[in-house]
């Protein structure tokens, strides 16, 4: 079954506001909430199906990715943008993550509402890295497998139930005052509020039965990536103590400079040299670009400032379905040294004036070249 648009998920329009994106997810959140719906298997996949549409549109960067490809370019795994609630997070993760959202309608929990309290479900903490990719990876997409240093947990660490709290999380008191009994709850100062302390902690791990190590990460990079993206690979940060939720690791791009090709926004520009001879009697030139190498013509006569463009061989645009354009400004090589027979080739036009510079008067400015690359 294919998943629904995001944006009809949750019942607003693609030009809808951040807060009125999280207004729509808190009421259905709150109108499928497992408290309201016990036992009910449709509110609970309506209620995950709202939070996967939610943790996606709430992200600038995310949304972006799913308004141009859909749930395509949102991947689906460990390298992709979305990760998908309905697939891979539990209740206590979207409770964990969006819990603030509902407000003061519900307990705060799944498998405790309204019933008081529970313990907090810990969590690990998140990662960032940085990847550099060059301009062909940019475009087309890739996939990288890289080493990331994270806490994990040893092997051999167990826990228990904590003896102060008995697993609740939280310390109850119970004062006499003026007006009768007031009992207040207080986060378990043991435990921290997770309900559980170490058991047996294996050399070299630290309180929690946590040590540090070293994990392969492949991250599958979506075509279209762009220089300071951040990609989110959930579950893939710090183990989080006791057996709870891992944290995520996010991956920001960087853009390795070409030697041949440079960017600017969706466009591409590069330099040709060509010889006198060529720009003379003109000629076909191979040129590198993002999509692979292609041949372009220079017409005879061509003069040295000469821009030459290619609709759509730059990068796709974040903001539409187009791509940008290459532009390749043509320059005439000047020979710094001449062979005597060349020497006197040149002399010998110079003194017939066949080859002087003659404007036709028709030749473009550079302000003109310039205006001509926006236009």
């Amino acid at each position: 079954m294919s998943k629904r648009d995001y944006y009809e998920v949750l019942g607003v329009s693609k030009s809808a506001s951040a807060e009125e994106i999280k207004k729509a997810y808190r009421k259905l959140a709150i109108k499928y909430h497992p408290d309201k719906n016990p036992d009910d298997k449709e509110a609970e996949e309506k209620f995950k199906e709202a939070a996967e549409a939610y943790e996606v549109l709430s992200d600038a960067n995310k949304k972006a990715r799913y308004d141009q490809f859909g749930h395509t370019g949102m991947g689906g795994g460990a390298g992709g943008f979305g990760g998908g609630f309905g697939g891979g997070m539990s209740m206590e993760d979207i409770f964990a993550q969006f819990g603030d959202i509902f407000g003061g309608h519900f307990g705060g929990g799944f498998g405790g509402f309204g019933g008081g309290a529970r313990p907090q479900q810990s969590r690990g903490t998140n990662l960032r890295v940085r990847i550099k990719l060059n301009l062909e990876e940019m475009v087309n997409g890739t996939q990288k497998t890289i080493k990331v240093k994270k806490m994990k947990a040893a092997p051999g660490a167990t826990s228990k139930t904590c003896p102060t709290c008995n697993g609740m999380g939280v310390q109850t008191r119970v004062v006499n005052t003026m007006l009768g009994q007031m009992q207040t709850q207080t986060t378990c100062g043991t435990c921290d509020g997770l309900g559980k302390v170490a058991d047996h902690i294996p050399a070299g791990a630290n309180a929690q039965g946590l040590i540090k190590d070293e994990e392969e990460v492949t991250i599958n990079i979506p075509a279209g990536a762009r220089d300071g993206i951040q990609l989110n690979v959930r579950g893939k940060g710090n183990d989080a103590p006791f057996g709870g939720v891992p944290g995520d690791l996010y991956v920001v791009v960087e853009e390795e400079e070409d030697a041949t090709i440079k960017r600017e926004g969706d466009n591409l520009h590069q330099e040709l040299y060509i010889s006198f001879a060529e720009a003379a009697l003109g000629t076909s030139k191979e040129i590198p670009t993002v999509g692979g190498r292609v041949k372009i013509k220079i017409d005879a006569g061509t003069q040295s400032g000469k821009i030459l463009r290619l609709a759509g061989k730059g990068l796709p645009s974040l903001d539409s379905y187009g791509k940008g354009d290459m532009f390749v400004h043509i320059n005439v090589w000047t020979p710094q040294k001449l062979t005597p027979e060349q020497k006197e080739f040149f002399e010998k036009q110079l003194n017939s004036g066949e080859m002087n510079a003659e404007p036709s008067g028709k030749e473009k400015s550079f302000f003109d070249k310039v205006k001509d690359l926006f236009s």
